[in-house]
């Protein structure tokens, strides 16, 4: 997508990012839309592919993961179908990035102890090494994109 965002569907998805339970009046409401506007922009966010899914942000620990770690992954070669069904089959693994460097992906991955963040980091050794941090807490919670910076040249 390399159309550019005007000021309203910055806006738009910035009150969608904060809560996207917003009924569509309300949003139209806080970025001085119409209804019928309104609907129509988060419509067009949304077939241009910018807006790509709706979901409720989970508190990992009260849903039984306390452990939350951040894993990279050396992966050897390029058959990366083993890592692909290995993240389909276990929900723990709950982001992948794949990444430039000595690392070829980092995971964050939730577990239910330290003996589950082990079983799960074992099944990542089989496809190939890894290096494990232990998350402490999250400064920055994930929070999506922001209009850009205009910078004076």
């Amino acid at each position: 997508m390399t159309e550019t965002l005007d000021a309203i569907d910055w806006a738009v998805l910035t009150e969608l990012q904060a809560d996207a339970r917003l009924s569509l009046s309300e949003l139209g409401r806080r970025v001085n839309l119409s209804a019928s506007a309104t609907t129509e922009r988060v419509r067009r966010l949304e077939s241009l592919g910018v807006i790509t899914g709706y979901r409720a942000e989970v508190d990992l620990a009260k849903v039984g993961y306390p452990v939350l770690a951040v894993v990279r992954l050396k992966y050897p070669g390029n058959k990366h179908e083993p890592l692909k069904r290995l993240l389909a089959e276990r929900g723990e693994f709950l982001e992948c990035l794949r990444t430039t460097g000595d690392d070829c992906y980092t995971l964050k991955v939730g577990a239910t102890s330290m003996p589950h963040l082990e079983e799960l980091v074992n099944l990542l050794t089989d496809l190939g090494s890894t290096t494990t941090n232990l998350v402490y807490s999250q400064t920055q919670p994930y929070r999506g994109p922001r209009p850009p910076v205009q910078r004076l040249q």
